[in-house]
């Protein structure tokens, strides 16, 4: 599929929709600087994802969502519960920062540290931020690419619960619920889900199906002593089995085995509040523990095959001081603690971290950030970043937006210290990055078109080195694009939003130069419509489209592109029960994101949704 030809269908489905759209309200987000702004003040690249868009897609997976919004690629290895990559403009997934409730959740004992979407599921998610773009002064490593900011179901005044329970191909069940209740001073919320599938075969040439189950869990509870004092309490549990396939003997090729893996995982957060006049202060420790276990069956068999154990705790401070209307500082410091132990060997390495950020309202309509964060890794010493933005108001109906950052990301524990393949001299990863873009408003906030454009710079990037055999950084990368987004509401009961990505992820290595970075299609677009009728009945359909890609960076494999759509329905009965359902790849097209993986056909599912508020 050309890049054309992708536009094409891109631009067939938005233009004649411009001149009927409605913008949407104002976005409160923290993920442009840790503390609560409003979107269009911040000069960044946000998209908002609520829990109402989550239910009205039918989501399962958070990974597929994410996939339609500007700038996010996904790719699955196989089924549900398979190992799963999201990529923000071109960067590595394991440039991606991931944070549930405030807690970073990259896996420290990942060879390059990545958060697996793959067990990430939606029932306990209320909210999501994505910030495309690096933002190190504020999340410090890893933040390169981009950073997505999930929030689990937050405590309410009063009372509100939710449930739902659905079944569909592959033997799919998924059942989940949610309740949130509380008054001035004490406030909670707990959520419970399971899901279990029979799967597909992970080994596209495989015909026995790999299945699928998850448990998790998220609770919170918060507690205000005193106006502006308190303390809050998050966490977050999955525990997921796997059937995956391997190499077995005697072609080695891949095939389906009875191999699986299970992983555990185990966020928390507890953290105390003071606002003090201007002042607001937080004080928190977090820890993000990760148990990944692989094994095989088979007679004979080493099992487990692999064991890792992930874990970090860390101790953070942040102040937020509003000293004048004009002018907000926001100023912390961090100590994180990393620990990797492989079955035989623990590996450690800590991290101590400042930063500042000033946010300035010169004049009404515009605002101007700048900040500046140093990080002292044990391995590797210190590292100073520091990012600058801008958001001008030229007009009611006109947002400018641009930025500049640098960002970087710390080798992980098991680059450093892998038996055979680590490197205990490894550099950090580094990167600078521009973006500039406009938002027009139109017909009364009917009608809203962004554009931007961004670019970056990947230097010092650590790869496996094929002379050496271990991980050396030896990787340059260039990343620039342009991202297209509309919002559009001809009338109340009707939702579109669409857009499109180009992005040019080159690889600049020796002996790669000008290739195109693995996976990394240079064309995406996605067009999601709902419409809800008088009675009730809301109907709706996604349509994505990936452009060609390759699956190596030899460019030796080429994945060819596709495009995908499904259809929804839901229809209420009575305040509180409805019944809902979806046919995903509604063609039936045949395609792959990972070459060699299988993935899905024709799907259909149905469930009913209880809601009490």
């Amino acid at each position: 599929m050309t890049k054309l030809k992708l536009f094409l269908f891109a631009s067939a489905a938005l233009l004649p929709a411009v001149a009927h759209a409605q913008s949407e309200d104002d976005q409160i987000v923290v993920v442009a600087s840790g503390v609560e702004q409003e979107a269009e003040t911040t000069g960044r690249s946000i998209t908002v994802l609520d829990r109402a868009t989550i239910e009205t897609r039918q989501t399962v997976s958070l990974s597929d969502l994410l996939a339609t919004t500007p700038g996010v690629t996904s790719t699955r290895n196989g089924g549900p519960g398979g190992v799963t990559a999201v990529r923000i403009r071109g960067a590595e997934d394991a440039q991606t920062l991931v944070l549930i409730d405030g807690v970073r959740t990259n896996d420290p004992s990942a060879p390059a540290g990545a958060f697996d979407f793959g067990n990430l599921l939606s029932s306990s998610v209320e909210r999501v931020e994505i910030l495309r773009g690096p933002n190190s002064v504020i999340w410090g490593s890893q933040a390169l690419g981009g950073v997505v900011n999930v929030v689990t179901q937050r405590p309410v005044d009063g009372i509100e619960a939710r449930a739902n329970a659905e079944y569909g191909y592959a033997d799919q069940i998924s059942a989940n619920a949610a309740v949130a209740a509380g008054n001035d001073t004490l406030q909670g919320a707990l959520t419970g889900g399971y899901f279990r599938t029979d799967g597909i075969s992970q080994a596209a040439v495989g015909t026995e199906a790999d299945g699928y189950r998850q448990y998790n869990a998220s609770g919170r509870l918060r507690a205000e002593f005193a106006p502006g004092f308190g303390v809050d309490l998050r966490g977050y549990y999955a525990n997921s089995r796997l059937e995956i396939d391997g190499f077995p003997a005697p072609t080695y090729s891949f095939a389906d085995t009875d191999e699986y893996t299970t992983a555990q995982e185990l966020y928390g957060y507890a953290g105390l509040f003071a606002n003090f006049g201007p002042l607001a202060n937080r004080v928190a420790f977090t820890i993000a523990d990760i148990n990944r276990d692989g094994y095989d069956p088979a007679p004979g068999a080493f099992t487990p095959h692999y064991l890792y154990r992930g874990r970090s705790e860390r101790y953070e401070y942040r102040g937020d001081a509003r000293l004048v209307d004009q002018l907000r500082v926001t100023f912390g410091a961090e100590r994180e603690n990393l620990r990797f132990y492989d079955g035989s060997d623990t590996t450690r390495a800590d991290i101590t971290s400042f930063y500042g950020q000033a946010i300035v309202t010169p004049i009404e309509r515009v605002t101007l950030t700048a900040g500046i964060r140093n990080d002292d890794h044990s391995r590797f010493g210190g590292y100073t970043t520091w990012g600058a933005s801008a958001a001008v108001k030229p007009f009611a109906t006109t947002l400018l937006r641009a930025s500049y950052g640098e960002s970087f990301k710390a080798p992980t524990l098991y680059q450093l210290f892998a038996p055979f393949y680590g490197t205990d001299t490894l550099r950090p990863e580094t990167a600078k990055s521009w973006e500039a873009g406009i938002e027009q408003s139109a017909l009364d906030g009917a009608a809203k078109l962004g554009v931007t454009w961004f670019h970056r710079d990947t230097r010092n990037q650590i790869d496996f080195d094929l002379m050496s055999f271990t991980y050396a950084n030896i990787a340059h990368t260039r990343a620039e694009g342009v991202e297209i987004e509309l919002a559009l509401r001809p009338v109340e009961a009707l939702t579109v939003t669409a857009n499109y990505t180009y992005t040019d992820a080159e690889n600049r290595s020796a002996g790669f130069k000008g290739n195109q970075l693995a996976r990394r299609p240079q064309d995406t677009a996605s067009v999601s419509a709902d419409y809800r009728l008088p009675f009730g009945l809301s109907l709706g359909g996604t349509v994505t489209i990936v452009g060609d890609s390759f699956n190596d960076a030899g460019n030796f494999t080429r994945i060819d592109g596709f495009a995908l759509g499904s259809i929804r329905a839901e229809m209420p009965i009575g305040d509180r029960f409805a019944l809902y359902g979806r046919v995903e790849n509604v063609t039936d097209e045949k395609y792959e994101v990972v070459s060699g993986y299988g993935t899905y056909g024709r799907a259909a599912y149905a469930g009913v949704r209880l809601k009490l508020n």
